[in-house]
């Protein structure tokens, strides 16, 4: 359930009474959700327009988005009383921000290619505000090389992503593709009018998370214990402290951070591509994935059957891409500041040491697996931060604390260093 009233503090209604928001909804079975996010920023004193596409019309009707809104809600750029006065420009001008949650997958297609086709996309052609959107579909159109694409462009194109989170779907599928509830984006629109930087001027950080998973046949990989908890604390961490936030996740079963861009792969082969896509790019890496070394040489193309003759079975192993290895080497004018981790279970300081210098890291966060209750899969952690200055290397050590709370101190320790 929803809490409609969580998020509105004394606080936030100083900081959005007066805004203006125009809310843009297209079709999804998550349109009914944008009546819960007019309610919230109705609440806390903002002035909220809406503008629907012809699809949106099926799923809520205008009806109940005016009576939440106050206002009358648009529905076509061809409006002969609206646009009497070039009412689409005037909208434009209008806004503060334009927020569109749910946005599908045909309406991010066509934001990419510049198409104003409808008042929507008018709209976003002609508005300078800041623009944020909350992705809605189902989880295999997300992944999709073509929505990825087009989230990489929206990115390029100053769009902020709210989401999408992973979970159930309407249509019966699990994985990521839901639309981010409605108070996560309220307090993205919150933050955004809270003085923190935003995404035209925010360090764009991008952080590694999980495990991977090497195909030994279609029904058994090689993989590790990895939860994913430290990387995804880390991507909440850097959103909270301004930064726009890129997260590329091997499969774990946890929801996308608030505020975090989200891209799903198995393989470490699929993680290397979408690092070195995407590092460039960026200010800040941090690849805390917990990254098969091998793989197999051969993956079976059919389930491999037990030898009933033999009491032994022996796989053939490749090494993987050593993707921090590869960020670290990238040309200084493509290179961001690289932060690696290190699970050791023995000699903590000295691995991390030959590490940060043999890959070539600005920084390395090395845990001790071995000790009980920290790592892999617990919610605390430990950890030995090491980084390079102009006079060498500093350290410092961090006692067992909340991953939560330990990425706080490992994101502001890297964002100095930029």
């Amino acid at each position: 359930m929803v809490s409609i009233s969580a998020s509105v503090t004394p606080t936030t209604l100083s900081t959005l009474a007066g805004k203006r928001i125009l809310l843009g909804i297209s079709a999804g079975i998550a349109a009914y959700k944008s009546a819960l996010i007019v309610r919230l920023l109705k609440q806390a004193g903002c002035e909220v327009r809406v503008v629907m596409t012809s699809g949106a019309q099926a799923f809520i009707t205008p009806l109940t988005l005016q009576a939440l809104s106050g206002e009358p809600v648009r529905t076509s750029l061809l409006d002969p009383e609206a646009e009497a006065g070039m009412g689409h420009i005037e909208l434009a001008r209008w806004a503060d921000i334009i927020l569109i949650a749910p946005a599908t997958a045909d309406l991010m297609a066509r934001l990419v290619h510049g198409m104003a086709d409808d008042l929507l996309t008018t709209l976003c052609l002609a508005s300078e505000a800041p623009r944020l959107i909350a992705p809605a579909m189902n989880q295999a159109m997300w992944r999709h090389p073509a929505t990825q694409r087009n989230v990489t462009q929206l990115h390029a194109d100053g769009w902020q992503l709210i989401g999408p989170a992973a979970g159930d779907q309407a249509c019966g599928d699990v994985g990521p593709g839901r639309m981010s509830e409605p108070d996560a984006i309220f307090e993205v629109v919150a933050r955004l009018f809270s003085g923190a930087p935003q995404a035209g001027n925010a360090p764009h950080v991008v952080i590694t998370a999980g495990p991977t998973r090497e195909a030994l046949d279609p029904v058994r990989y090689l993989s590790n214990h990895s939860s994913g908890k430290m990387g995804y604390a880390l991507a909440a961490a850097a959103v909270a402290q301004g930064a726009t936030v890129t997260l590329i996740s091997g499969p774990v079963a946890l929801p996308t951070p608030n505020g975090v861009t989200r891209i799903d792969v198995e393989s470490a082969e699929q993680m290397h591509q979408e690092a070195m896509r995407w590092a460039p790019e960026a200010a800040l890496f941090i690849g805390c994935a917990a990254v098969a070394d091998y793989r197999s040489a051969s993956p079976a193309e059919h389930k491999l059957k037990k030898q009933e003759d033999s009491d032994t079975f022996t796989l053939t192993l490749i090494k993987n891409p050593d993707i921090i290895a590869d960020v670290a080497a990238l040309p200084t004018e493509q290179r961001p500041l690289v932060v690696g981790f290190a699970a050791e279970t023995q000699q903590l300081e000295h691995y991390a040491h030959d590490k940060l210098k043999r890959k070539g890291l600005d920084m390395i966060v090395a845990n001790d697996v071995s000790q009980a209750g920290l790592g892999f899969g617990s919610n605390e952690n430990a950890a030995l931060l090491l980084w390079r200055t102009a006079q060498g290397t500093e350290q410092r050590l961090e006692s067992p604390q909340p991953k939560t709370q330990l990425a706080q101190v490992i994101v502001r320790q890297a964002l100095s260093l930029i």
